[in-house]
C-alpha cells in the first residue's frame, strides 16, 4: 500500500523524463497525455503579436492588372467605388461612394481629401505599414496608383470586385444570402 525505502530509492535514481516541447501553435503536436493536458490548461497561451503585413504588390505595379489601370486612368471613381464598397463592408454602397469621389473630382480637383480616407481604413484592417508614405500623400501625388494598389489588393486576397460586399458574402457562403434583420415585434397589448 504504501511505497517501501527500496522503491522511494529506486525512483530518485531513474532520471525523470525530459518535459514535451510547447507546440509552437499552441495546439499539442502528438496524443494528449494528461501532464501535457494539464500543462495547456493550467497556463493559458498567449496570444502572439501579428507582425504588420505588406502590400501584395507595389504603388507602381499598375500594368500588372491592365483592365483596371485603364479604368482607374479614365474613371477612377469605379474603381473607387468598388474598393470603398468592399472596405466599409457593404455599409456604403460602390455607386455612393464612386459618385462621391466623381463630385469631389469635377468640383474640387482634389478627391484626394476623400480616398485617403479609405486607404487608412483599408490599411488599419490588413494591418499594413503605412508605406512608402503618409497615407494622404500617397493619394495625393499618386492617386490613380494608389487606386490601383488597393484594387489588385483586395483581388489578391479573393474579392470579386464586380459583385460588391454582398455578393462576395453569398459566394463565400455558397449562395446563401446573408441579411440582416431585427427579429418581428408583436403589436399590441396581449392579456
Amino acid at each position: 500500500m504504501y511505497p517501501s525505502v527500496q522503491d522511494t530509492a529506486h525512483e530518485m535514481n531513474q532520471k525523470p523524463s525530459p518535459p514535451l516541447p510547447a507546440p509552437a501553435t499552441g495546439y499539442p503536436a502528438g496524443p494528449l497525455t494528461n501532464q501535457h493536458h494539464n500543462e495547456i490548461h493550467s497556463h493559458p497561451i498567449q496570444p502572439q503579436q501579428q507582425q504588420p503585413g505588406s502590400w501584395s504588390s507595389g504603388l507602381c505595379d499598375c500594368f500588372s492588372d491592365i483592365p483596371n489601370c485603364c479604368i482607374t486612368c479614365w474613371c477612377p471613381c469605379i474603381t473607387f467605388g468598388q474598393t470603398a464598397e468592399i472596405v466599409d463592408k457593404g455599409t456604403t454602397s460602390c455607386a455612393v461612394s464612386g459618385a462621391i469621389y466623381g463630385v469631389l473630382l469635377w468640383f474640387t480637383g482634389c478627391p484626394c481629401i476623400y480616398s485617403c480616407i479609405y486607404r487608412t481604413k483599408m490599411r488599419k484592417q490588413l494591418m499594413f505599414e503605412e508605406r512608402p508614405c503618409n497615407d494622404c500623400l500617397v493619394h495625393w501625388c499618386c492617386g490613380a496608383c494608389a487606386l490601383c494598389q488597393e484594387y489588385r489588393e483586395l483581388k489578391h486576397r479573393g474579392f470579386d470586385m464586380t459583385m460588391g460586399w454582398q455578393g462576395n458574402l453569398e459566394r463565400q457562403n455558397g449562395g446563401v444570402a446573408m441579411i440582416a434583420s431585427a427579429p418581428p415585434v408583436e403589436q399590441g397589448m396581449n392579456r
